[in-house]
């Protein structure tokens, strides 16, 4: 390969667990994420970065390669996030399959409990004779977003060691607690110092991300009436069959396994409890900001019929906004925008631009005056035990870097 630190580094950052807390209040919500942003710090200083820095109040990780040109140009930024997502990731290890055909199953584990079937996952179909890294089937990867960490890393790496090549100031930013929608919300823009940044945080390749979900979550408190069963009569109120309710009551075809595209959709995430009491959570996400506050009303109109049926404050609703579609900021700076796009041209990559359902960190840094959108870091099936990232998507996205920054330079 063209950067050949790019998957060692990757699969020594996999192995490291760095999963996320959503129930922790610490900042970062893990230990786990600290010690990791801390071996990045010994990294990037050996690697030769100026200005490594770890703030402990954002728990960010940040970094400078100084420009070596005495022109007056942009200063770009790069981000991207250590923690990965509520599924196991403890023991990672992380398989290569060589010259994959394209066609064939491939075994996860040693019994074959777990595949990865083309019938099952086409994606695979289009990586015939890329070398693809798997999980064993116990944990998921974590190339969402290590993947990006390393891309990004190397990049810069690739600078340092070929000082010929011109560029400006760029900016590197690495943090936690993107999973559970914490991390970006104590970003320091001001400190960053960038002009305009990517999160290197996407999918498959070519995917340009600039325009995401407007998202909110609710967490449902259900008080129920214990009574012995003898004497339930119009008397018990039984939490869990309360909450059943409550989610009956939504629309039963708006939910992500029967949505696609453009549509919102509500998800139930979380539902526990007994007769006595229930605990329900719930994420909301719809592209337009309006749609967003409708399904929010709708939410809390039902739990407030259910109130009235079966007495007051036996549900409690807490309903909160995570972010915002970033197209309400992008759509004022389509040279941000314009610049990935003729990257990835340049490099024989077709942009893919669909809306993301889902957000980034750039999602929140965007409202924050650093216009941010998203490009791909090449993982595949994230969030679990079938997701994989092919090397060479990898190596394709340290080149977009590149030419991002090539491009920046040119002041095109």
């Amino acid at each position: 390969m063209k950067y050949k630190q790019l998957v060692p580094r990757f699969l020594s950052y996999v192995k490291q667990n760095t999963r996320s807390d959503e129930n922790s209040q610490t900042v970062p919500s893990t230990q786990r994420q600290v010690d990791f942003l801390l071996k990045l710090k010994a990294e990037l200083e050996e690697i030769g970065l100026s200005e490594v820095l770890y703030n402990s109040k954002t728990a960010y990780l940040t970094a400078t390669l100084p420009a070596n040109t005495a022109k007056t140009i942009p200063v770009v930024g790069f981000l991207s996030h250590v923690d990965t997502a509520d599924f196991n990731s403890e023991g990672i290890n992380p398989q290569e399959v060589k010259n994959y055909d394209g066609q064939s199953t491939i075994k996860l584990d040693p019994l074959g409990k777990y595949q990865l079937d083309p019938k099952v996952f086409p994606t695979l179909q289009k990586y015939a004779g890329h070398t693809l890294i798997t999980t064993d089937g116990s944990t998921l990867l974590g190339a969402d977003d290590k993947a990006g960490v390393s891309e990004i890393i190397t990049a810069l790496e690739y600078l340092v060691q070929h000082p010929q090549i011109q560029h400006g100031t760029i900016r590197v930013g690495f943090g936690p607690d993107e999973e559970i929608g914490k991390g970006a919300k104590r970003f320091d823009v001001p400190a960053f110092g960038a002009d305009f940044a990517y999160t290197v945080d996407g999918g498959a390749q070519g995917q340009l991300e600039f325009e995401t979900f407007n998202a909110a979550a609710a967490k449902i408190h259900i008080t129920g009436k214990n009574v012995h069963p003898s004497e339930a009569k119009d008397i018990m109120i039984n939490a869990t069959l309360v909450g059943m309710e409550l989610q009956k009551a939504l629309p039963a075809e708006q939910v992500p396994e029967k949505t696609s595209g453009r549509e919102g959709f509500f998800l139930l995430t979380d539902f526990s409890g007994n007769i006595d009491h229930a605990e329900m959570a719930y994420i909301i996400r719809d592209f337009e900001r309006d749609g967003l506050e409708q399904r929010k009303k709708l939410l809390q109109q039902i739990v407030d019929q259910l109130n009235e049926r079966y007495g007051a404050k036996t549900l409690q609703a807490e309903i909160y906004d995570q972010y915002y579609n970033m197209y309400e900021v992008m759509k004022k700076h389509p040279d941000v925008v314009q610049r990935a796009e003729t990257a990835m041209k340049n490099l024989g990559i077709t942009p893919d631009e669909q809306a993301v359902r889902g957000g980034t960190d750039g999602s929140i840094i965007s409202f924050m005056g650093l216009p941010t959108p998203n490009i791909f870091a090449g993982p595949e099936n994230m969030h679990g035990r079938f997701e994989y990232v092919s090397e060479q998507v990898m190596e394709k996205a340290v080149d977009v870097i590149l030419e991002i920054i090539n491009l920046t330079f040119k002041g095109e």
